[in-house]
């Protein structure tokens, strides 16, 4: 059996590889768990679309301010410096290419970086799509925080999605909790593989053609070169 991490554990990675002076969405559930592990020493500046730049932590129980929420309506806090607007204000931020980066879940990613993660489509199914589609095209990078399969065993990443889509060509990278995927002109490749993952075992769980990041690189640097 391999080996996956927890989702703490990948909020942990995910706040890891942003870069200091980034503007940053966490989309609604898992993704909201980045808050918690982004380094104290660097300036990371939160941005949630029902208007509040600025975003710290979930606050200590006992100290929750029920007019601090996010757009998943939890308790978060302010930072010093914070900053509230309309909710016009907050989606044109987003719609206007100001956020380097966004995290959202998924149903579904494509090889070719297209995203589901708004409806699977199921009859009764409540569709929640939120701000997800402004963030999928207005955000510079789009990482998706997810399992890599479902509760009964199929991979989210996939050839093609079948669920409604919410981008088209928008997602930068899969955080999963068995590996991290870049999404590349060649398909996915591997990044990073947690515990006893390998290249091999994750094809084997995706039924996809799988690179390593090594290897996609090298094939972007031999076709600059056949360019020049």
């Amino acid at each position: 059996m391999t080996t996956t991490i927890t989702r703490d554990e990948l909020a942990a990675r995910i706040a890891a590889d942003i870069p200091e002076g980034a503007y940053v969405n966490l989309g609604i559930g898992a993704p909201t768990l980045v808050a918690n592990f982004l380094p104290d020493d660097l300036e990371i500046i939160l941005h949630t679309e029902n208007g509040l730049l600025g975003m710290g932590e979930a606050p200590p129980a006992g100290m929750i301010d029920p007019d601090l929420i996010n757009a998943g309506k939890q308790p978060v806090t302010a930072l010093p410096g914070a900053a509230y607007f309309h909710h016009a204000d907050s989606f044109a931020m987003m719609r206007g290419g100001h956020l380097d980066v966004c995290v959202l879940g998924a149903f579904q990613v494509s090889e070719r970086g297209d995203l589901a993660n708004w409806s699977t489509g199921a009859p009764g199914a409540i569709p929640a799509v939120g701000g997800a589609m402004d963030l999928a095209i207005g955000a510079k990078s789009v990482y998706v925080m997810t399992d890599l399969l479902t509760k009964t065993g199929e991979s989210k990443l996939v050839a093609a999605c079948t669920y409604p889509l919410t981008g088209v060509g928008c997602v930068t990278r899969v955080y999963t909790d068995h590996a991290i995927f870049d999404v590349t002109p060649h398909g996915f490749s591997v990044r990073e593989a947690f515990g006893d993952n390998t290249v091999e075992t994750l094809e084997a769980l995706t039924g996809l053609s799988l690179g390593s990041a090594d290897a996609s690189r090298d094939a972007d640097a031999a076709a600059s070169a056949e360019g020049n």
